[in-house]
C-alpha cells in the first residue's frame, strides 16, 4: 500500500528534524574541538542528507505533493526547514573553522620539518648552501 500524502509530509517533517539534530550534534563536536567524534555518526548523517536531497528534489518537481497538507502541517514543515537551514549554516561555519585550523597545523608542521633539516652543501672549495630545499613533505591544499 502506498503512503498517503499526509503520511509523506509527516515523514518529510521527521526527516528534516532528524537531519537538523544530527547536524547540530556534529556542530557541537566541532565547536568543542572534538572533530573525531563526528566520525561515529557520519554515515547516518550522510544517509539522512541524501534522503533529504531526494525528497526536496521531488517536492520541487511536484509542488502539488504539499497540497494535501493541513495548514498546521505546512507551518510545522516551514518552521522545521527554517531551523534546519540555520543549523546547516552554523555547521558550515564550524566545519570551515576546523578545516582552517587543520590546514594551519599541517603547514606549521611542514615548515618546522623543513627548517629542521640541514641545507645541502655544495661541492668544491667555494661551495655554498643551495637555495633549493628539496623536501619529502608535500602539502595538498585539497586535503
Amino acid at each position: 500500500m502506498a503512503a498517503t500524502e499526509p503520511d509523506r509530509i509527516a515523514a518529510l517533517l521527521a526527516l528534516t528534524e532528524r537531519l537538523a539534530a544530527a547536524l547540530a550534534e556534529e556542530t557541537a563536536a566541532f565547536e568543542a574541538r572534538r572533530p573525531h567524534d563526528v566520525a561515529r555518526g557520519s554515515a547516518e548523517t550522510l544517509r539522512l542528507a541524501n534522503l533529504y536531497r531526494h525528497e526536496s528534489a521531488r517536492i520541487k518537481a511536484q509542488p502539488g505533493l504539499l497540497a494535501a497538507a493541513s495548514p498546521t502541517q505546512r507551518q510545522r514543515l516551514r518552521d522545521a526547514t527554517v531551523a534546519f537551514e540555520a543549523t546547516l549554516a552554523r555547521h558550515g561555519r564550524a566545519v570551515g573553522a576546523a578545516r582552517t585550523v587543520t590546514e594551519g597545523l599541517v603547514e606549521a608542521i611542514a615548515r618546522e620539518i623543513a627548517a629542521a633539516r640541514p641545507r645541502p652543501a655544495g661541492y668544491g672549495p667555494g661551495a655554498r648552501p643551495s637555495a633549493l630545499n628539496a623536501s619529502a613533505v608535500t602539502l595538498n591544499r585539497r586535503a
